[in-house]
């Protein structure tokens, strides 16, 4: 089993670091693989919308970050998505990336645990965390839990090293994680059978 964990920020080993550090920390001790895979620095393309992805099975742009998140989907077992606070939400790179793999890759991601991690100077935590759970829900993805919402605090480099409850919190998702794939794994309950698609525009 392997849990691919996608760091949001820009810095590569900043708090959000950090925090998905932890979580991985808890997984591999469970006896699950890891793999943190960082967004970078360069500009990342947003969806456009133009429904080509239905036609190739995979998004119309090609860049490097968009195939590489979305080759290693293919092997993971489950997913955590870290991202720091700006302006009360997710990174704005991040939510551009999760649009197209959600919209053109939904087919990789549907069943698999998946989690979400904030990381914020003081606030916006909440808000972040909910509307990163969003991609979750839409998915047919199971939301896991810890014991209190997904939230590491710091703003200086390495300052989220300091918040002992945030922490604590991310090593309980890493174990709730594992758990939850090893009983997937273990209890062989096909997957439920889905409805035909039945899109409303609320008036017809």
């Amino acid at each position: 089993m392997k849990v691919l964990l996608i760091n949001g920020s820009p810095h590569r080993e900043g708090n959000t670091f950090i925090a998905l550090s932890e979580v991985a920390k808890a997984l591999e001790a469970n006896g699950v693989k890891t793999e943190i895979v960082s967004i970078g620095t360069k500009a990342v393309q947003g969806c456009i919308a133009c429904g080509r992805c239905r036609e190739l099975g995979r998004c119309v742009f090609k860049d490097e970050l968009y195939q590489k998140i979305r080759e290693k989907l293919e092997t993971a077992d489950g997913i955590v998505i870290g991202s720091p606070v700006y302006y009360a939400g997710p990174n704005g790179s991040l939510c551009a990336l999760l649009d197209r793999l959600f919209y053109s890759a939904g087919d990789l991601l549907a069943y698999k645990p998946a989690a979400s991690v904030a990381v914020c100077r003081r606030g916006g935590a909440s808000a972040t965390f909910d509307r990163l759970n969003k991609y979750f829900t839409i998915n047919n993805m199971p939301v896991v839990s810890s014991q209190y919402w997904n939230s590491v605090h710091g703003r200086l480099p390495g300052e989220a090293s300091q918040d002992i409850e945030g922490l604590q919190t991310m090593r309980t998702l890493g174990r709730n994680m594992a758990w939850l794939l090893k009983n997937l794994k273990q209890g062989g309950e096909p997957v439920p059978p889905s409805e035909p698609w039945t899109p409303t525009h609320f008036i017809r």
